[in-house]
């Protein structure tokens, strides 16, 4: 989420997001009031904001955001203690360069990857709306036949969700990282889920309407990664 009350400035600042593999801009706005208003309705992991605002400024709106992470944008030096008081992620002095904001963005994604490893479930978006994905009922996950930007996971119980528009990069970000390996250029695959494997292949203890387990393809580009966390 972006916030900073001068157009030229968020435009600005939602390119260089947008420019930045991590991030995802759910929405910008221009106005804390507003902001604060949409909160309830609004999914978000981060807020990237200015400091200097009419009416409320960037500290006391990082305040009100319950333990959200933030990284404080800012023209001015002289707020750095008080930002830090509020646990901000980062401090990045205007004008913003993009290395300097992906190595904000880099501390966010550890930061967040803690607080998520600490949950068992996430908040997704579906074909059916927002959806609860408890972790232990993931079987395992691939690319939608019928488009390329969701994604189907099976669960424990046979049921298939769609999420919607959803990266494996961004997935592997929200997932318990030794829970979960991506096997493929199209799948991921639960740990629980691995009956045994070989080379290039991983039988599952997942059962088709066949009667068969589930076999997938585990290419070389992700070989190491899954037999490390396989070993974990």
């Amino acid at each position: 989420m972006l916030l900073d009350d001068e157009l030229p400035g968020l435009t600005y600042l939602k390119m260089l997001c947008e420019q930045i593999p991590e991030l995802e801009v759910v929405k910008a706005f221009n106005s804390p009031e507003i902001f604060l208003q949409e909160i309830p309705s609004l999914d978000f992991d981060l807020c990237i904001l200015d400091i200097e605002m009419p009416v409320m400024n960037g500290l006391h709106v990082a305040n009100l955001l319950q333990g959200k992470p933030v990284i404080f944008v800012t023209a001015y030096k002289e707020y750095a203690a008080e930002a830090f008081d509020l646990d901000a992620v980062d401090y990045v002095r205007k004008p913003v360069k993009k290395e300097r904001l992906q190595q904000a963005v880099q501390k966010a994604v550890k930061r967040i990857g803690k607080i998520n490893t600490a949950k068992n479930f996430v908040q997704l978006n579906t074909d059916k709306g927002k959806a609860l994905l408890f972790f232990e009922q993931v079987c395992y996950i691939k690319t939608s036949e019928s488009d390329s930007r969701d994604k189907a996971v099976q669960l424990v119980d046979g049921t298939i969700l769609t999420l919607k528009n959803i990266s494996f990069e961004k997935l592997l970000e929200v997932l318990p990282a030794d829970q979960f390996s991506r096997i493929n250029k199209k799948e991921l695959v639960a740990i629980k889920s691995v009956h045994f494997f070989s080379h290039d292949e991983i039988t599952t203890n997942i059962v088709q309407p066949s009667g068969k387990p589930l076999v997938l393809s585990l290419s070389e580009s992700y070989r190491q990664e899954f037999i490390n966390k396989v070993k974990e």
